[in-house]
């Protein structure tokens, strides 16, 4: 059974005094989720603007992953799978 899907996924940064903070939003259609990440330079860190960005958005990034897999938990408990492990990284369940 083919499937395709189109996700749009919005990736903002912010700065301010020392502190990058991302949101990346994800719409499927039917779901919006919204991830939060926050990097604080250390004010004797020379200022790279560039590593701040990567690691609000990667934290971000993160935050939404987490959010996904459970979505995806609770819908396979909902179908009456057993809940996944922890451990189990490949197939389905998760």
């Amino acid at each position: 059974m083919p499937h395709t899907e189109e996700w749009t996924v919005r990736l903002q940064l912010f700065e301010e005094e020392g502190t990058t903070k991302a949101r990346v939003q994800l719409d499927t259609g039917t779901t919006q989720l919204t991830g939060h990440g926050v990097a604080h330079r250390n004010p004797s860190d020379a200022d790279v603007p560039e590593i701040g960005d990567e690691l609000a958005a990667g934290r971000a990034l993160h935050d939404l992953a987490g959010q996904l897999v459970s979505a995806a938990e609770r819908d396979i408990e909902g179908m009456g799978a057993e809940r996944p492990s922890p451990q189990q990284v490949v197939g389905w369940p998760m």
